[in-house]
């Protein structure tokens, strides 16, 4: 087998352990950053914005009344991606297959930001004022560092061959 095939099967495998970890993982309950943490806007600014115990208790409490609709849609995306790697693997590309699983992860992940904007609508509630300004400006700061990322250094960039 020629070296560039063998990378290639060896990235796709890659590719479906990942997808099959990622759906063993939505399906066994776990919330994580970037799609549902334990304290979704809230997770990597909690300590800046000193919530009290007892605003994480109400947080803690909205997020477990939550859970039971977001973890459906959290397992379907796991589900969907693990079905569109399966294509992947057997068989040559079929958009006819791959075009009704994508418009379906489409209206899913639609959902499940709705759930995760109606939460976090319902967690800003739990702050004073003045979190509330300290969130706005951390999330601000966030998205200009997001948008604005700073430029590679000489020794990160690419090895001229």
């Amino acid at each position: 087998m020629k070296a560039s095939v063998k990378w290639v099967l060896a990235a796709l495998a890659l590719s479906v352990a990942t997808v099959v970890a990622v759906s063993q993982t939505a399906a066994s309950g776990h919330w994580r950053r970037g799609g549902m943490s334990r304290e979704p806007m809230f997770g990597m600014f909690a300590r800046q914005l000193d919530l009290t115990a007892q605003q994480r208790t109400q947080i803690h409490q909205i997020l477990a009344k939550e859970k039971p609709a977001v973890q459906p849609l959290m397992e379907q995306v796991a589900q969907t991606r693990y079905q569109i790697a399966q294509l992947a693997l057997n068989g040559p590309f079929d958009e006819s297959q791959v075009r009704p699983l994508a418009a379906q992860q489409t209206q899913t992940m639609q959902d499940l930001i709705v759930q995760r904007a109606r939460i976090e609508s319902e967690l800003i509630q739990v702050l004073r004022s003045d979190q509330k300004t300290k969130l706005s400006q951390l999330l601000a700061s966030r998205q200009q560092k997001l948008m604005n990322p700073p430029a590679p250094t000489p020794s990160q960039a690419a090895p001229n061959p």
